[in-house]
Protein backbone atom coordinates (compact mmCIF):
# COMPACT_ATOMS: atom_id res chain seq x y z
CA UNK A 1 0.00 0.00 0.00
CA UNK A 2 1.23 3.60 -0.88
CA UNK A 3 1.56 5.71 2.37
CA UNK A 4 0.79 9.42 1.92
CA UNK A 5 4.42 10.54 1.94
CA UNK A 6 4.92 8.33 -1.13
CA UNK A 7 2.38 9.80 -3.44
CA UNK A 8 3.39 11.08 -6.54
CA UNK A 9 1.37 14.04 -8.18
CA UNK A 10 0.31 15.22 -11.64
CA UNK A 11 0.93 18.58 -11.79
CA UNK A 12 1.01 19.07 -15.52
CA UNK A 13 -0.30 17.39 -18.60
CA UNK A 14 0.64 18.52 -22.10
CA UNK A 15 -0.67 16.53 -25.30
CA UNK A 16 -0.05 16.46 -29.01
CA UNK A 17 -2.40 14.58 -31.24
CA UNK A 18 -4.94 13.92 -33.77
CA UNK A 19 -7.36 16.37 -31.83
CA UNK A 20 -4.77 18.88 -32.55
CA UNK A 21 -1.75 21.15 -30.55
CA UNK A 22 -2.70 21.07 -26.83
CA UNK A 23 -4.40 19.05 -24.12
CA UNK A 24 -7.66 20.84 -23.93
CA UNK A 25 -8.12 20.37 -28.08
CA UNK A 26 -7.32 16.87 -27.81
CA UNK A 27 -9.79 16.35 -24.55
CA UNK A 28 -12.21 18.59 -26.73
CA UNK A 29 -11.76 16.22 -29.58
CA UNK A 30 -12.61 12.45 -27.57
CA UNK A 31 -15.61 14.23 -25.98
CA UNK A 32 -16.71 14.99 -28.94
CA UNK A 33 -16.65 11.39 -29.95
CA UNK A 34 -16.25 11.28 -33.41
CA UNK A 35 -13.41 9.31 -35.23
CA UNK A 36 -10.59 11.62 -36.47
CA UNK A 37 -8.93 9.09 -39.16
CA UNK A 38 -9.01 9.99 -42.42
CA UNK A 39 -7.88 8.82 -45.58
CA UNK A 40 -3.69 10.00 -46.98
CA UNK A 41 -4.02 10.32 -50.54
CA UNK A 42 -0.37 9.33 -50.62
CA UNK A 43 -1.18 5.75 -49.45
CA UNK A 44 -3.87 5.64 -51.53
CA UNK A 45 -4.23 2.11 -53.14
CA UNK A 46 -1.58 0.57 -50.90
CA UNK A 47 -2.39 -2.01 -48.12
CA UNK A 48 -3.04 0.55 -45.76
CA UNK A 49 -5.10 4.19 -46.24
CA UNK A 50 -6.60 5.56 -43.21
CA UNK A 51 -4.34 7.65 -40.58
CA UNK A 52 -5.05 9.85 -37.55
CA UNK A 53 -2.37 12.77 -38.26
CA UNK A 54 -1.72 15.84 -35.62
CA UNK A 55 -3.28 18.40 -37.60
CA UNK A 56 -1.82 21.62 -37.82
CA UNK A 57 1.59 20.19 -35.95
CA UNK A 58 4.72 22.36 -37.37
CA UNK A 59 8.01 21.64 -35.76
CA UNK A 60 9.15 24.53 -37.18
CA UNK A 61 7.33 27.06 -36.45
CA UNK A 62 6.86 25.62 -32.91
CA UNK A 63 10.21 24.71 -31.97
CA UNK A 64 12.12 26.95 -34.33
CA UNK A 65 13.45 25.82 -37.61
CA UNK A 66 16.97 25.03 -36.39
CA UNK A 67 16.63 22.94 -33.74
CA UNK A 68 13.76 20.83 -35.32
CA UNK A 69 15.46 19.88 -37.81
CA UNK A 70 17.79 17.63 -35.09
CA UNK A 71 15.04 16.00 -34.36
CA UNK A 72 12.81 13.18 -36.04
CA UNK A 73 9.25 14.41 -36.09
CA UNK A 74 8.38 12.30 -32.77
CA UNK A 75 11.02 14.00 -30.70
CA UNK A 76 9.44 17.12 -31.92
CA UNK A 77 6.18 16.48 -30.67
CA UNK A 78 7.45 15.32 -27.35
CA UNK A 79 9.05 18.48 -27.16
CA UNK A 80 5.91 20.52 -27.43
CA UNK A 81 3.89 18.36 -25.41
CA UNK A 82 6.80 18.37 -22.69
CA UNK A 83 6.70 22.52 -22.79
CA UNK A 84 3.08 22.51 -22.63
CA UNK A 85 3.20 20.25 -19.45
CA UNK A 86 6.01 22.30 -17.37
CA UNK A 87 3.51 25.44 -18.39
CA UNK A 88 1.04 24.19 -16.96
CA UNK A 89 2.46 22.64 -13.56
CA UNK A 90 3.68 26.55 -13.17
CA UNK A 91 7.23 25.54 -12.54
CA UNK A 92 9.59 28.57 -13.52
CA UNK A 93 12.99 27.99 -15.41
CA UNK A 94 15.28 27.14 -12.79
CA UNK A 95 13.26 26.27 -9.95
CA UNK A 96 14.07 22.88 -9.94
CA UNK A 97 17.91 22.04 -9.16
CA UNK A 98 18.58 20.50 -12.52
CA UNK A 99 20.07 17.50 -10.58
CA UNK A 100 16.64 17.09 -9.75
CA UNK A 101 14.66 16.69 -12.51
CA UNK A 102 14.30 13.55 -14.92
CA UNK A 103 13.21 12.56 -17.97
CA UNK A 104 11.69 9.23 -19.09
CA UNK A 105 10.22 9.04 -22.34
CA UNK A 106 8.37 5.98 -24.06
CA UNK A 107 9.37 4.89 -27.78
CA UNK A 108 7.97 1.92 -29.73
CA UNK A 109 9.90 2.73 -32.56
CA UNK A 110 9.92 6.07 -34.80
CA UNK A 111 13.33 6.13 -35.09
CA UNK A 112 12.97 3.52 -37.43
CA UNK A 113 11.48 5.02 -40.05
CA UNK A 114 14.45 7.73 -39.98
CA UNK A 115 16.95 4.62 -40.79
CA UNK A 116 14.77 3.50 -43.72
CA UNK A 117 14.70 7.35 -45.40
CA UNK A 118 18.92 7.03 -45.21
CA UNK A 119 18.49 3.45 -46.90
CA UNK A 120 17.10 4.95 -49.42
CA UNK A 121 19.48 7.28 -50.22
CA UNK A 122 21.99 4.99 -50.14
CA UNK A 123 19.92 2.99 -52.55
CA UNK A 124 19.30 5.99 -54.96
CA UNK A 125 22.90 7.25 -54.66
CA UNK A 126 22.60 9.76 -52.77
CA UNK A 127 24.84 9.22 -49.82
CA UNK A 128 26.39 12.77 -49.43
CA UNK A 129 22.55 14.18 -48.38
CA UNK A 130 22.65 11.61 -45.63
CA UNK A 131 22.56 13.77 -42.04
CA UNK A 132 25.66 13.37 -39.69
CA UNK A 133 22.71 13.49 -36.94
CA UNK A 134 21.29 10.39 -38.56
CA UNK A 135 22.36 8.37 -35.71
CA UNK A 136 21.70 10.35 -32.47
CA UNK A 137 18.23 11.22 -33.55
CA UNK A 138 17.46 7.54 -34.42
CA UNK A 139 18.09 6.31 -31.18
CA UNK A 140 15.36 5.33 -28.38
CA UNK A 141 16.23 7.91 -26.22
CA UNK A 142 16.70 11.05 -28.53
CA UNK A 143 13.09 12.22 -27.60
CA UNK A 144 14.32 12.30 -23.54
CA UNK A 145 17.63 13.76 -24.53
CA UNK A 146 15.72 17.13 -26.42
CA UNK A 147 13.52 17.14 -23.82
CA UNK A 148 16.35 17.11 -21.22
CA UNK A 149 18.67 19.75 -23.23
CA UNK A 150 15.34 22.16 -23.59
CA UNK A 151 14.59 21.66 -19.86
CA UNK A 152 18.10 21.91 -18.66
CA UNK A 153 17.20 18.65 -16.88
CA UNK A 154 20.86 16.64 -15.68
CA UNK A 155 19.19 14.07 -13.29
CA UNK A 156 18.00 10.79 -15.13
CA UNK A 157 17.13 11.02 -18.69
CA UNK A 158 16.01 7.31 -20.87
CA UNK A 159 13.81 5.80 -22.91
CA UNK A 160 11.60 3.22 -22.24
CA UNK A 161 10.69 0.85 -25.01
CA UNK A 162 8.20 -1.50 -24.08
CA UNK A 163 6.10 -1.54 -27.80
CA UNK A 164 3.13 0.35 -27.70
CA UNK A 165 2.75 0.51 -23.58
CA UNK A 166 5.76 2.40 -23.54
CA UNK A 167 4.44 5.43 -22.70
CA UNK A 168 2.71 4.18 -19.67
CA UNK A 169 5.79 2.08 -18.99
CA UNK A 170 7.68 5.36 -18.52
CA UNK A 171 5.24 7.13 -16.75
CA UNK A 172 4.88 3.90 -14.28
CA UNK A 173 9.08 3.80 -14.12
CA UNK A 174 9.26 8.01 -13.32
CA UNK A 175 6.42 7.12 -10.28
CA UNK A 176 9.33 4.70 -8.96
CA UNK A 177 11.79 6.91 -8.90
CA UNK A 178 10.42 9.90 -7.04
CA UNK A 179 9.26 7.11 -4.32
CA UNK A 180 12.64 6.29 -4.22
CA UNK A 181 13.89 9.82 -3.88
CA UNK A 182 16.33 10.02 -6.83
CA UNK A 183 14.22 13.38 -8.25
CA UNK A 184 11.70 15.49 -7.09
CA UNK A 185 10.48 15.88 -10.55
CA UNK A 186 9.87 13.99 -13.62
CA UNK A 187 9.12 14.73 -16.76
CA UNK A 188 7.40 11.39 -18.23
CA UNK A 189 5.30 10.00 -21.33
CA UNK A 190 5.62 8.96 -24.70
CA UNK A 191 6.00 9.51 -27.94
CA UNK A 192 5.79 8.34 -31.52
CA UNK A 193 4.97 8.70 -35.68
CA UNK A 194 3.87 5.48 -37.48
CA UNK A 195 2.61 7.08 -40.23
CA UNK A 196 5.23 5.76 -42.73
CA UNK A 197 4.55 3.14 -45.33
CA UNK A 198 6.92 0.70 -43.43
CA UNK A 199 5.13 0.57 -40.45
CA UNK A 200 1.79 0.82 -42.16
CA UNK A 201 2.89 -2.17 -43.94
CA UNK A 202 4.01 -4.48 -41.55
CA UNK A 203 0.84 -3.43 -39.77
CA UNK A 204 -1.34 -4.94 -42.59
CA UNK A 205 0.78 -8.30 -42.63
CA UNK A 206 -0.25 -8.60 -39.14
CA UNK A 207 -3.96 -8.46 -39.64
CA UNK A 208 -4.55 -5.21 -36.90
CA UNK A 209 -5.36 -2.28 -39.19
CA UNK A 210 -8.86 -1.34 -40.23
CA UNK A 211 -9.79 -1.30 -43.64
CA UNK A 212 -13.23 1.24 -43.56
CA UNK A 213 -11.86 3.15 -45.91
CA UNK A 214 -15.20 4.30 -47.31
CA UNK A 215 -15.98 5.28 -43.39
CA UNK A 216 -12.88 6.74 -41.90
CA UNK A 217 -14.17 8.44 -39.13
CA UNK A 218 -16.58 5.00 -37.94
CA UNK A 219 -13.02 2.71 -38.51
CA UNK A 220 -12.01 2.29 -35.19
CA UNK A 221 -14.71 0.73 -33.03
CA UNK A 222 -13.36 -0.58 -29.83
CA UNK A 223 -15.20 -3.77 -27.93
CA UNK A 224 -18.01 -3.59 -31.00
CA UNK A 225 -18.90 -6.22 -32.85
CA UNK A 226 -17.71 -4.96 -36.09
CA UNK A 227 -14.72 -4.12 -35.18
CA UNK A 228 -11.27 -4.51 -37.89
CA UNK A 229 -8.40 -3.19 -36.43
CA UNK A 230 -7.02 -0.05 -35.63
CA UNK A 231 -5.85 3.28 -37.46
CA UNK A 232 -2.33 4.41 -36.93
CA UNK A 233 -1.45 7.49 -35.82
CA UNK A 234 1.15 10.17 -34.28
CA UNK A 235 1.34 12.25 -31.18
CA UNK A 236 3.30 12.68 -27.83
CA UNK A 237 2.22 13.33 -24.10
CA UNK A 238 3.96 14.00 -21.41
CA UNK A 239 2.83 14.68 -17.57
CA UNK A 240 4.83 16.33 -15.03
CA UNK A 241 4.99 14.45 -11.83
CA UNK A 242 6.23 15.41 -8.47
CA UNK A 243 7.21 13.83 -5.03
CA UNK A 244 4.16 15.41 -2.81
CA UNK A 245 6.43 16.92 -0.25
CA UNK A 246 7.91 18.80 -3.41
CA UNK A 247 4.51 19.94 -5.07
CA UNK A 248 3.17 20.83 -1.30
CA UNK A 249 6.30 23.33 -0.33
CA UNK A 250 5.63 25.01 -3.99
CA UNK A 251 2.04 25.57 -3.61
CA UNK A 252 1.20 23.32 -7.14
CA UNK A 253 -2.20 22.59 -8.20
CA UNK A 254 -2.52 19.05 -8.32
CA UNK A 255 -4.28 17.17 -10.72
CA UNK A 256 -5.12 13.85 -9.55
CA UNK A 257 -2.54 11.59 -7.57
CA UNK A 258 -1.00 8.46 -9.31
CA UNK A 259 -1.84 5.91 -6.65
CA UNK A 260 -0.33 3.11 -7.51
CA UNK A 261 1.23 1.18 -10.76
CA UNK A 262 1.28 -2.67 -11.97
CA UNK A 263 2.89 -4.53 -14.96
CA UNK A 264 3.44 -7.92 -16.24
CA UNK A 265 3.94 -10.33 -18.81
CA UNK A 266 1.09 -12.56 -20.48
CA UNK A 267 4.48 -15.14 -21.02
CA UNK A 268 2.27 -16.15 -23.88
CA UNK A 269 3.54 -15.40 -27.82
CA UNK A 270 5.53 -13.01 -29.11
CA UNK A 271 2.93 -11.10 -31.22
CA UNK A 272 -0.66 -12.29 -30.14
CA UNK A 273 -2.45 -11.56 -26.68
CA UNK A 274 -2.98 -14.49 -23.82
CA UNK A 275 -6.89 -15.00 -25.13
CA UNK A 276 -7.89 -14.78 -21.52
CA UNK A 277 -5.61 -11.32 -20.46
CA UNK A 278 -3.70 -13.08 -18.17
CA UNK A 279 -1.11 -10.24 -18.08
CA UNK A 280 -3.43 -7.54 -18.06
CA UNK A 281 -5.58 -9.05 -15.39
CA UNK A 282 -1.88 -9.58 -13.37
CA UNK A 283 -0.92 -6.05 -13.52
CA UNK A 284 -4.22 -4.62 -12.73
CA UNK A 285 -4.28 -6.63 -9.56
CA UNK A 286 -0.52 -5.13 -8.87
CA UNK A 287 -1.79 -1.88 -9.70
CA UNK A 288 -4.80 -2.38 -7.34
CA UNK A 289 -2.10 -3.19 -4.40
CA UNK A 290 0.22 -0.92 -4.64
CA UNK A 291 -2.62 1.61 -4.69
CA UNK A 292 -4.13 0.32 -1.30
CA UNK A 293 -7.59 0.04 -3.20
CA UNK A 294 -10.41 -3.20 -3.44
CA UNK A 295 -11.28 -3.88 -6.95
CA UNK A 296 -14.93 -2.50 -5.98
CA UNK A 297 -12.86 1.11 -5.09
CA UNK A 298 -12.22 1.77 -9.36
CA UNK A 299 -15.21 3.94 -10.55
CA UNK A 300 -13.66 4.33 -14.35
CA UNK A 301 -11.24 2.14 -16.50
CA UNK A 302 -9.52 4.11 -19.50
CA UNK A 303 -9.56 1.22 -21.75
CA UNK A 304 -6.31 0.53 -24.12
CA UNK A 305 -9.41 -0.71 -26.48
CA UNK A 306 -7.11 -0.64 -29.50
CA UNK A 307 -10.28 -2.06 -31.71
CA UNK A 308 -8.19 -5.70 -32.94
CA UNK A 309 -10.74 -9.10 -32.65
CA UNK A 310 -8.90 -10.86 -30.54
CA UNK A 311 -7.45 -7.81 -27.75
CA UNK A 312 -10.38 -5.84 -27.06
CA UNK A 313 -11.90 -9.80 -26.29
CA UNK A 314 -8.80 -10.59 -23.92
CA UNK A 315 -9.28 -6.94 -22.36
CA UNK A 316 -12.78 -7.16 -21.86
CA UNK A 317 -12.40 -10.61 -20.64
CA UNK A 318 -9.84 -9.71 -17.48
CA UNK A 319 -11.67 -6.64 -16.75
CA UNK A 320 -14.98 -8.60 -16.31
CA UNK A 321 -12.55 -10.58 -13.81
CA UNK A 322 -11.13 -8.13 -11.95
CA UNK A 323 -14.04 -5.90 -11.93
CA UNK A 324 -17.00 -7.34 -11.82
CA UNK A 325 -19.32 -4.20 -10.65
CA UNK A 326 -18.72 -2.49 -13.68
CA UNK A 327 -17.60 0.91 -13.61
CA UNK A 328 -17.55 3.11 -16.58
CA UNK A 329 -15.07 2.06 -19.54
CA UNK A 330 -13.90 4.68 -22.47
CA UNK A 331 -11.15 3.83 -24.89
CA UNK A 332 -9.71 7.15 -26.66
CA UNK A 333 -7.75 5.17 -29.57
CA UNK A 334 -11.77 5.34 -31.81
CA UNK A 335 -10.54 9.13 -32.03
CA UNK A 336 -7.29 9.71 -31.94
CA UNK A 337 -6.35 6.40 -33.46
CA UNK A 338 -3.07 4.42 -32.37
CA UNK A 339 -0.36 6.37 -31.96
CA UNK A 340 1.79 3.91 -30.19
CA UNK A 341 3.70 4.88 -27.33
CA UNK A 342 2.18 8.08 -27.14
CA UNK A 343 -1.22 6.11 -26.86
CA UNK A 344 -0.18 5.60 -23.23
CA UNK A 345 1.17 8.26 -22.07
CA UNK A 346 -2.25 10.36 -23.57
CA UNK A 347 -4.41 7.81 -21.87
CA UNK A 348 -2.55 8.72 -18.54
CA UNK A 349 -3.46 12.20 -19.31
CA UNK A 350 -7.01 11.90 -20.45
CA UNK A 351 -7.23 9.61 -17.21
CA UNK A 352 -6.32 12.23 -14.89
CA UNK A 353 -8.64 14.55 -16.86
CA UNK A 354 -11.72 12.49 -16.29
CA UNK A 355 -10.58 12.16 -12.47
CA UNK A 356 -10.18 15.31 -12.06
CA UNK A 357 -13.34 17.25 -14.23
CA UNK A 358 -15.32 14.15 -13.45
CA UNK A 359 -16.46 13.64 -16.97
CA UNK A 360 -15.81 10.48 -19.03
CA UNK A 361 -15.55 10.67 -22.41
CA UNK A 362 -17.38 8.56 -24.85
CA UNK A 363 -16.45 5.40 -27.02
CA UNK A 364 -16.45 6.35 -30.36
CA UNK A 365 -18.64 4.00 -33.00
CA UNK A 366 -19.52 1.50 -29.82
CA UNK A 367 -22.68 0.57 -31.88
CA UNK A 368 -23.29 -2.85 -31.35
CA UNK A 369 -21.38 -4.77 -27.85
CA UNK A 370 -20.23 -8.29 -28.60
CA UNK A 371 -21.99 -10.41 -26.75
CA UNK A 372 -20.49 -11.70 -24.02
CA UNK A 373 -18.37 -8.66 -23.61
CA UNK A 374 -19.79 -7.69 -20.38
CA UNK A 375 -18.24 -3.98 -20.37
CA UNK A 376 -20.54 -0.42 -18.82
CA UNK A 377 -18.54 1.76 -21.91
CA UNK A 378 -19.57 4.90 -22.76
CA UNK A 379 -21.30 6.38 -25.65
CA UNK A 380 -23.00 9.31 -26.96
CA UNK A 381 -22.28 12.42 -24.97
CA UNK A 382 -19.63 12.77 -21.83
CA UNK A 383 -21.03 11.17 -18.69
CA UNK A 384 -20.46 13.24 -15.94
CA UNK A 385 -20.28 11.46 -12.17
CA UNK A 386 -18.06 9.63 -9.72
CA UNK A 387 -14.64 9.48 -11.48
CA UNK A 388 -12.73 9.09 -7.79
CA UNK A 389 -10.12 6.36 -8.76
CA UNK A 390 -9.41 5.10 -11.87
CA UNK A 391 -6.98 2.83 -14.09
CA UNK A 392 -5.48 3.14 -17.31
CA UNK A 393 -4.52 0.08 -18.94
CA UNK A 394 -1.70 -0.34 -21.92
CA UNK A 395 -0.68 -3.49 -23.61
CA UNK A 396 1.77 -4.37 -26.55
CA UNK A 397 2.67 -7.17 -28.51
CA UNK A 398 5.42 -9.35 -26.61
CA UNK A 399 2.51 -9.61 -24.14
CA UNK A 400 3.31 -6.21 -22.49
CA UNK A 401 1.10 -4.96 -19.84
CA UNK A 402 1.06 -1.96 -17.53
CA UNK A 403 -1.65 -0.63 -15.46
CA UNK A 404 -1.74 2.95 -13.42
CA UNK A 405 -3.86 3.53 -10.97
CA UNK A 406 -5.38 7.68 -10.23
CA UNK A 407 -7.23 9.22 -7.82
CA UNK A 408 -8.78 12.57 -6.96
CA UNK A 409 -7.13 15.25 -5.08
Amino acid sequence: MTAAADRVAVTGVGLVGAGGIGTEANWAAVCAGVGLAERAPELAGGPVELVCRAVGFDGDALIGRRSARQMDRAAQMGVVAAREATAASGLAPGEVPADRLGVVMGTGGSGVTGVVDVHERLRTGRAATISPLTVPRSLPGACAAEIALDHGASGPNFATSAGCASGLVSIGVAVQMLRAGIVDVMLAGGADCLLHPVPLAAFAQMGVVSRRVDRPTAAVRPFDVERDGFVAAEGAGVLVLERAGHARARGARVLAWVAGYGAASDAHHFAAVHPEGRGGEQAARAALADAGWDAGDVDHVNAHGSATRAGDLAEARWLARVLPHRPSVTATKAVLGYAGAASGATEAALTVLSVARRRVPPTANHERPEPGLDLDVVTGDPRAGRTARALCVSTAPGGQNSVLAVADV
